[in-house]
């Protein structure tokens, strides 16, 4: 069975591959501010799980019909999302954006949430379908106005959720968290874990074997 990731963020298929798993990676295209506009007044958590169940449907739709798509598999889909002063943000995109949110979140905490769907396919049909969330406390220290220059100016805060990462150099302005260090990097392997099961498909059956 194929264990399809509809992302294309490195970091969720690094953590992928160091648990044992070969993902193939879909990118969905989705248009993540239109779904979110098609949602009314949504809590936190139903805004990152609409999101990853968007994400995981539109590789569906994508992959159903081809040769690819005959073969069994799932597909997981995922969003991450900040929410810090009662707002929930998501990449910051320019580095003035990233200034600001540094600006707010320094010496303070954050819950990073994290949704999850996954879709399972069995002979190119929808069989099963689950989805979750995750939420992380995260404890940010404070770093100095130089240090966040030199960390917008390396590029890496603008196009991840919250405007930092846990296993880059964002890591170095990160106190410590509270709950699943892998969500944070992206993709929660309990919660994905836990969904799978939900679907049918233990984890261990998609591990890749040891080399001989």
């Amino acid at each position: 069975m194929r264990f399809v990731l509809a992302s294309q963020s490195p970091a969720r298929l690094a953590v992928l591959r160091s648990a044992g798993l070969d993902p193939s990676v879909v990118v969905s295209g989705v248009d993540e501010d239109a779904v979110a506009a098609s949602l009314t007044d949504p809590a936190p958590v139903e805004l990152v799980r609409a999101l990853a169940a968007a994400k995981a449907e539109a590789v569906f739709e994508t992959l159903v019909g081809t040769h690819e798509g005959s073969a069994d598999m799932v597909i997981v889909g995922c969003d991450s999302m900040l929410s810090i002063g009662g707002e929930m943000v998501g990449k910051p995109i320019t580095p003035e954006a990233a200034r600001e949110r540094w600006a707010s979140m320094a010496g303070k905490t954050g819950e990073l949430l994290t949704g999850h769907a996954i879709i399972r396919v069995e002979n190119g049909e929808k069989t099963k379908e689950a989805s979750g969330t995750e939420g992380t406390t995260v404890r940010f220290g404070t770093p100095s106005q130089e240090d966040i220059e030199a960390y917008i100016a390396s590029g890496e805060p603008l196009q991840v959720a919250g405007g930092f990462t846990l296993d880059g150099r964002g890591g170095w302005f990160v106190e410590g968290i509270d709950g699943d260090f892998s969500s944070v990097i992206g993709i929660s392997l309990p919660l994905t874990r836990r969904l799978l099961t939900e679907v049918g498909v233990s984890v261990v059956d998609l591990w890749t074997r040891p080399a001989s």
